[in-house]
């Protein structure tokens, strides 16, 4: 970090929020940083310096953050949603955008499976019933299982197509919707995401953030779903209408969910916390070391390609 101005000729890349101590150190090793966080942020001097600005995708940039930075002249997400970047106002001043799409998918997919089992064979109640001691004086009761399940993967692109691998390899029925078809997948494309929803015996949602996937899995979905079906939301809390959601856990309109991302994150509603047929995870995942490593390298290989003078490696605007 700097402090009282900047006296070197490296660019000045500005913080949005911390990174994994690799990223931190490979970041420090080319630019000199500062930081722009609400609780810390610098003088205008300082923020005309800024030329590069790193955030991740949960936190993005919004349009006065860009504005505060007249000489800003790229923004490097770290992660792959980029829907909390005002990309119209980086785009009307020929702003730079990255992301790091490829690096978090397998990690992601995997956790999508994960929550899955977890929801449907009752993990963590079955862990805590032999925690408590109960497991001599009860039995547990039997599960749902997952082998074999028709899985509606909502949105069928780098994420949905890794999940939609990894539950052909349980045997699962696999059917898919989104806006564009895949003329080379083995698996059934749904015209209508309540026709999916109404097949499935899961649905899993990988689709991309913003207001064209906003509240899409909502009351009417959840109903074609109905009491039998498990919901897995891996994508981005705004994709499911919450409130339906909690009203459909509440009244056993579906039989269970698996979530990994949430409308008010990370002070989700406290409804949730009441209910055992949910299983919660804190937006964890693509939070493995390796991954996280992944992502800051290519976040920073993107930032050496603009200063560089070469092609940005990935590009979203």
């Amino acid at each position: 970090m700097t402090g009282s101005g900047f006296s070197t000729e490296r660019p000045v890349v500005g913080l949005l929020c911390s990174f994994d101590e690799s990223t931190l150190r490979r970041l420090a090793d080319s630019y000199e940083l500062s930081s722009l966080s609400n609780s810390d942020r610098p003088p205008g001097d300082q923020r005309a310096a800024v030329r590069a600005l790193v955030t991740r995708g949960d936190i993005g940039a919004d349009r006065s953050v860009i504005a505060s930075l007249p000489n800003l002249e790229i923004i490097a997400c770290y992660g792959v949603g980029f829907d909390a970047i005002d990309l119209d106002a980086a785009r009307a001043r020929g702003i730079r955008v990255t992301n790091t799409p490829d690096v978090l998918t397998e990690d992601v997919a995997d956790m999508g499976i994960g929550l899955a089992l977890a929801v449907t064979r009752q993990l963590l109640r079955g862990h805590a019933h032999v925690r408590s001691g109960r497991w001599p004086d009860a039995a547990f009761p039997l599960v749902k299982r997952f082998y074999g399940s028709r899985v509606g993967v909502v949105g069928y692109g780098r994420v949905g197509k890794a999940v939609a691998r990894r539950a052909a390899a349980f045997d699962c029925e696999i059917g898919y919707f989104d806006i564009a078809s895949d003329e080379k997948s083995p698996h059934s494309r749904f015209d209508s995401l309540h026709e999916l929803a109404g097949w499935a015996d899961m649905l899993i949602v990988t689709v991309a953030g913003g207001p064209t996937t906003a509240r899409m899995i909502d009351a009417s979905v959840l109903e074609a779903l109905g009491p039998n079906g498990y919901l897995v939301n891996i994508s981005r809390g705004s994709a499911v209408d919450e409130l339906a959601l909690l009203t459909a856990l509440e009244c056993s309109r579906i039989a269970g969910a698996g979530l990994d991302v949430y409308w008010n994150e990370p002070n989700i509603d406290p409804r949730f916390r009441a209910l055992d047929n949910v299983v919660l995870q804190p937006h964890h995942a693509s939070a493995t070391v390796e991954t996280r490593q992944a992502m800051g390298r290519l976040m920073c290989d993107n930032l050496d390609a603009h200063f560089n003078g070469g092609a940005l490696l990935t590009p979203v605007a």
